[in-house]
Order: structure tokens, then sequence, then C-alpha cells
């Protein structure tokens, strides 16, 4: 990765119009999840809506991942592909990740849905991980540091029990899907670079119920918790300012 880029007042425009499709993108989509649609199903629609508004699919054979929308159920905690055999079930808990890109710009953002009842571990799992993001958001502030955002989702979430993933990590964003700087979800000794105003980030934690220790699967995309918890994801695409982080994907 490059270094960490400033973006213009134009650039920011531009990637506030991405980030609002993505979110009407994530809107229609999370209305479709029910029991017996296929992650194919999910997959297919997700790319239609992108394409209809002039974007392009950021995912699709993006270093060779073979869909467009990135569908993990229950134990899966990022990067599962969509296949017609893969069914949701009611009780199951659907993270979707997708990204768009719109006029040479990205949005990346994720989030974790519950078919209809589930477990109150499940509610509570989903809720947490959302919770979190939102914690790092109060240091998402130019002055601050880095990992003053990875310190306070970190923190907010072990400190009620729940693994923090490790191996996968937040990134900075804009022309490209992942831009410097690396974003931890975990507490961090270092303090990390500097916050700017004009930097655009895609914070995404991704909670365990169990252990944080994650397996990587054969067909190198799937990545699943070791110890066959669940697992929640929740991702935005952020500018830094000199007052209150802006959500570009929300």
């Amino acid at each position: 990765m490059t270094g960490v880029t400033i973006k213009s007042k134009r650039e920011i425009e531009l990637m506030r119009d991405a980030g609002k499709l993505l979110r009407d993108v994530h809107l229609r989509l999370g209305e479709e999840i029910a029991p017996g649609i296929s992650t194919l199903d999910l997959d297919r629609l997700g790319e239609e809506l992108i394409r209809k508004t002039d974007s392009i699919p950021s995912f699709l054979n993006y270093e060779g991942y073979p869909a467009s929308v990135c569908v993990s159920i229950n134990d899966e905690v990022v990067h599962g592909i969509p296949k017609a055999n893969r069914i949701i079930q009611e009780g199951d808990i659907v993270s979707l990740d997708i990204g768009l890109i719109h006029n040479g710009f990205q949005s990346d953002a994720a989030r974790t849905h519950a078919v209809g009842q589930v477990s109150e571990e499940a509610s509570a799992l989903i809720k947490v991980t959302e919770e979190s993001f939102f914690e790092g958001m109060k240091y998402a502030t130019a002055g601050n540091h880095l990992h003053d955002i990875s310190n306070a989702i970190g923190y907010y979430c072990i400190d009620r029990g729940y693994g923090v993933v490790r191996d996968l990590v937040g990134h900075g964003i804009g022309r490209e899907m992942h831009e410097a700087p690396q974003i931890p979800n975990f507490p961090q000794k270092r303090k990390g670079i500097l916050l700017c105003a004009g930097m655009t980030l895609a914070i995404e934690p991704m909670i365990n119920i169990g252990t944080g220790d994650v397996i990587f699967h054969d067909d190198g995309w799937t990545c699943t918790t070791a110890d066959g918890s669940l697992s929640a994801h929740y991702e935005n695409t952020i500018l830094i300012t000199d007052g209150e982080p802006e959500i570009l994907s929300l």
C-alpha cells in the first residue's frame, strides 16, 4: 500500500456520492434476507443494484474473488463465497460486506443481519459489534491517533467477553479499496499515525462470541471462527474532519 492520502474537497464529494449509493444497496439487500433465499441470489441482486447506479462492484474479481457481495453466515467471519446451494435459514445471522466504485472512488461497508428469531447471544453479538464501531468513532477526529480508534473498539468488546479478530483489519480507502493505513480493531501499544482532516478510512470491527482466532479455508477466501462460534461484522467508510467524523456509507 502507498502512503496515507488526504482527499481534496472534490474527492470527498465523490466519496460521499459513492457512500450514499452503497448505503442504499445495503438497505435494499437487507430487506431481501429471509429464510429460503440463497447467498447467490443476494449476490446477483447486489451486483444488479450496483450496476444500476453506474457503479462497479469492487469485490468482483478482486484478487480472484468470484462475486460482488461477500455473504458470511454464522461462524463465517468474512469473505463467504455466494453459492446457489447455500440457503439462509431461520435463526441465522448473515453478514453482507459490499464495495462499489463510482466515478473512480470506492466505498466499503458491512452489516450483520438477524434472520427471523435468533438466539439472545446472537442478538447481543450483533449489537455489541455495531456499538463498538461507534465507540471507535468517538476518537476518529483530527489530532487524535489512529490507535485511539483501535483501542476504543477492542476494549469495548473485550470488556464484554467477546473475541476480537486480529488476523483481519480495517484500512484506508479512496481511489483504491485498500489504501494505507491498516486499522486494527484490537488494543495497540503504539499510538499509530496522527489523524488529519481529509483522511478516509474503512473501519470494520469483526467480533466473535468465542475466541478471536480464525481459520482460512482452502477456497482461498472463506474465513471462519476457530472454535465454531458466531461472528459479526460492521463496517463503514468514514471521513476524518476537525470535528465529528462523517460516516459516508450510513
